[in-house]
This record gives C-alpha cells, structure tokens and sequence, in this order.
C-alpha cells in the first residue's frame, strides 16, 4: 500500500502477465482475473475498463458503492473512479478490456455525442445484458483479440480503433436501452448539469465552493443549484461534497498520510476544520473511520 496516495491501477498492474494481449500500453484484453494481483483497498483506476461476466459472481465498490456482478452483467470502470474488490465465487469467468485514456480520446475525435451517454455510465456502471446483447459484445470481444494478435497489419492500430469506435456506440446504446426514466432528448438543463459534475470532477480537490462552479459555466450560483437540484435531486453543493468525501475516505483507507496531509491536499484550512467537515458529511471523524 502506498504512503501517501490512493494505489493506482493502470497497465503497470498488469504488465507482463500471461494470457493478456496488448497494443502497446494503450488496450490490454483477456479472460481470466486468476494472475492479477487484488485490489483489497480502495484504488484509483487510470484506465477505462470493460467486464463482462459469464458465470458465477464478483462483489467489488465503484466510487466506495458496491456491486454484486453476476451472469449476463456489463460493467463499464472509466478513468480516475475508485474500485475496490471484496470477493469473488471460485466459478466466476468473464472477459475483460482495458482501454488508455489517451487511446480513448484518439479514438472518439468527437465526445459530445456521447457525453451524456459516457455520464449516465459514470453513475450507473452496471447493467444487464440481454441474452443478443451479450453475444454482441462477446463477438466484439472475439474480433479485437484476433485483430490484436495480428501484429505485421501496417495499419492494426487505425483498425482496432474503429473496432473500439463501434463497440463504445453499441455500449453506451445499450445503457441507454437500459435507462427508464430518461429522454432520449438531452436538455439544456441536463447539458449544464452534466458540464458541472464534469467540472467538479476536474476541481474538487482544490474547490468547494458552488460560485466556482456557476463561474466557469456563466450561469449564477442559484441557477445551478436550482438545475442541479431538478436534474439529480441533489443540491449542487451536495455534489461537490461527495466529490470531497469520496475522496477523503479513499485516502484514510488506502493510505498512510497523516490528516493533516489529507486536509492539506484537499485544500481545507487545517485538520480541525476538515474534521469536523468530514463528520458532518459521515457520522464519524477521519480517526474514527481510518480504524472502522
């Protein structure tokens, strides 16, 4: 376990184990989690990753919430969440991917298509699959690993990126599918929200105040409170603060820093403040919830 930051799982935590194929350290894939070393204390993730499980189960936490992956489930793990595992049943199999942000981006010229579908996804990593959709993306599976092992095509880079291209529509459609109380029109209210939680997501660490945010965005601190509020059912103040909060926990459980470096790298004042801030929020002082 690091001292001084939350663990970081990218293509260092599996580099050089058998039974994965990569391009580069830009997409890793296989089929078995059996060499991977486990992640028992809540680290952040550096790549996006893809699962899809066969048989039996897994429970891991995604942003410190838990989930209990069973047969026929698609989990969708982007870049800088927290996950942690617990457990997993001796019979689960799956198949996995492992994507590079910057492969991401390369990839997708043009996110804003996408944005609210790569959101929704953020909240809402899990879904289930019907029985064609698991054969789907089973199939895009099969055909990215035989792409991959192609290693004289000169042009197995710019393939395997519209492979991938494919397979993020084919993705975010079916967690659209999956939605059931959602428009498929996004509103200028949704756009706002969804810019904001973007933005928290860059600045939290540094900023808790909602005028930040409405200042970035052009818009007046009670507008976005009141748009944050309809769109989510939750103050935008209340998001910047799980925001904080998240990441306050992942640091006591996955680190040995001090409080004090903790309320420093979350920007608080002093380690007074930043305590009683994170009782407020928990129930529980940094100390109390470090030992729990």
């Amino acid at each position: 376990m690091n001292n001084y930051t939350v663990p970081v799982i990218d293509f260092s935590f599996i580099e050089n184990l058998p039974e994965i194929d990569y391009v580069n350290k830009d997409l890793a894939i296989f089929n078995t989690l059996d060499n991977l070393p486990v992640f028992k204390y809540p680290s952040r993730i550096k790549i996006a990753a893809f699962a899809i499980c066969l048989s039996g189960s897994i429970r891991i936490s995604i942003n410190l919430e838990e989930y209990v992956i069973t047969k026929n489930s698609l989990v969708v793990i982007l870049p800088d969440q927290i996950v942690q595992q617990h457990e997993q049943s001796d019979d689960f199999k799956g198949l996995y991917l492992g994507i590079s942000r910057e492969f991401i981006d390369n990839t997708i010229t043009s996110m804003k298509n996408l944005l609210s579908a790569f959101f929704y996804i953020k909240q809402h990593p899990r879904t289930l699959l019907s029985n064609e959709e698991l054969e789907n993306l089973v199939e895009y599976h099969n055909i990215l690993w035989k792409r991959i092992k192609v290693k004289d095509h000169s042009y197995q880079r710019e393939v395997i990126q519209s492979i991938l291209l494919s397979l993020f529509y084919d993705v975010c459609n079916i967690f659209r599918q999956h939605e059931t109380q959602r428009t498929n029109k996004v509103s200028r209210k949704e756009e706002l929200f969804e810019m904001f939680i973007l933005t928290v997501m860059e600045h939290y660490k540094s900023e808790r105040s909602v005028t930040f945010y409405a200042d970035k965005l052009c818009i007046t601190p009670k507008y976005l409170s009141f748009i944050a509020k309809e769109v989510s059912g939750v103050t935008a103040g209340e998001w910047i603060d799980q925001y904080v909060i998240l990441e306050a926990k992942a640091l006591l459980k996955s680190t040995r820093m001090s409080i004090q470096e903790i309320a420093n790298t979350l920007n608080f004042p002093n380690q007074s403040f930043f305590g009683k801030y994170f009782k407020h929020h928990t129930g529980l002082s940094p100390k109390e919830y470090r030992i729990n």
